[in-house]
């Protein structure tokens, strides 16, 4: 047999080469504290050298954003934005303008939050932002605008972040994170005075699994919030690690997906899992009144949508006493779907009295630009009932 060529031994080489890196990073991932750091990211944020206390940075009037801190109740310091509308800041302009400027060692007595805790037409729309970066990093701090710039807008935002990323202490865990969330649900409601039926939970990414427990949280407390908002979400963090890409182009885990053995073995070693599905079927069942608004966007090619189509799914389903089967649950879901073309849809799910539960797939927005969409602001109008053409397709 005659010897391999040097250019494919070199191939051969190369391949073995990149399998064992891939496997000793594998096995590296089975430690909690590296794998948290590759999963929550939080140390990747632009607030090295950008201060995020000075929101004017990033193309907003002077104090129309007050930076401060609240505190969770296992004593971590959360970092926040609270943002004010730009229609409510005109009005206002003057006596904001001879506010202090930057970080506020007590929200409670600047003018933007007593105009928020005062008006009883105000409303709130909470923010979790996905891994990675800052309150203020990317396409998030053009969100914030899209949802709040109205002319007579009086919805307010309140963004966090996490503990563990920008200035917030700690280090993020499942367990952990969702204590934040609850914590700023908490502070909207018992510091800001803002009731439940003026407050839209909204997340992105890794945020609508925070938002997924902090629903769920609160509705086992008998709390409804005006809406709940999804973009770009995921059943649960095993499921959807098999089809993640880093950035759209590294299929970090897929590669395992294909041998159940040794996902199975690997997913094992997942210390947080994010159960999504489970939290939200959870939440419809609880809840009364239910307005579920899950987003994602075709071209997506970090969390493919079809992740939002299990979250629907699995969501309609919990409206029924005994659950429905496939076939039957997509033939009803076919009935009260709109055809957007390009692939993009709207499906209205109405069932259990008051629950209304609508899947927008939209073409374009890939995993984050999507948040400055019309779709995610049309999404908060229609759960603080502001639209005029009601939640269901004509």
């Amino acid at each position: 047999m005659a010897p391999l060529a040097p250019i494919f031994r070199k191939a051969y080489l190369a391949i073995f080469l990149g399998i064992g890196i891939y496997g000793l990073a594998l096995i590296a991932l089975t430690n909690p504290w590296l794998q948290r750091h590759v999963l929550y990211a939080h140390k990747l944020h632009t607030a090295w050298w950008v201060d995020i206390n000075k929101p004017e940075q990033f193309g907003f009037a002077k104090n129309q954003i007050t930076p401060f801190n609240f505190t969770t109740p296992d004593l971590e310091t959360i970092y926040a934005w609270h943002v004010m509308p730009l229609g409510l800041y005109a009005k206002h302009e003057e006596e904001l303008l001879q506010q202090p400027s930057g970080f506020a060692e007590d929200v409670t007595k600047t003018k933007a939050f007593q105009l928020l805790r005062d008006d009883p037409e105000s409303r709130l729309i909470i923010n979790f932002h996905g891994n990675a970066g800052t309150v203020a990093q990317g396409w998030r701090t053009d969100s914030y605008r899209s949802l709040s710039d109205g002319a007579t807008s009086n919805i307010h935002i309140l963004a966090i972040d996490y503990r563990g990323y920008g200035l917030s202490t700690g280090r993020p865990t499942e367990e952990g994170i969702i204590i934040d969330g609850v914590a700023a649900v908490n502070w909207a409601m018992n510091v800001a005075k803002i009731p439940p039926e003026r407050i839209v939970i909204l997340g992105q990414s890794l945020g609508t699994a925070v938002t997924a427990a902090v629903a769920e949280h609160f509705a086992m407390k008998g709390t409804e919030f005006a809406g709940v908002v999804l973009v770009a979400g995921f059943m649960d963090l095993p499921s959807m690690l098999t089809s993640y890409s880093i950035a759209g182009y590294v299929p970090a885990l897929s590669p395992l997906g294909t041998t159940p053995r040794l996902w199975k073995l690997f997913a094992s070693y997942i210390v947080d899992t994010w159960p999504s599905a489970t939290r939200l079927a959870n939440f419809v069942r609880l809840s009364k009144r239910v307005r579920l608004f899950i987003i994602h966007s075709k071209d997506d090619y970090e969390i493919p949508w079809h992740q939002s189509e299990g979250l629907f799914a699995v969501t309609a389903n919990a409206t029924t006493e005994e659950g429905m089967e496939t076939g039957l649950l997509q033939k009803m879901k076919a009935r009260n779907t709109i055809d957007m073309g390009d692939g993009a849809f709207i499906s209205t799910w109405k069932a259990g009295g008051d629950k209304i539960i609508r899947e927008q797939i939209v073409a374009y927005g890939h995993h984050s630009r999507v948040l400055t969409y019309a779709t995610v602001s049309l999404a908060a109008l229609k759960a603080f009932d502001m639209d005029e053409g009601g939640l269901l397709p004509q």
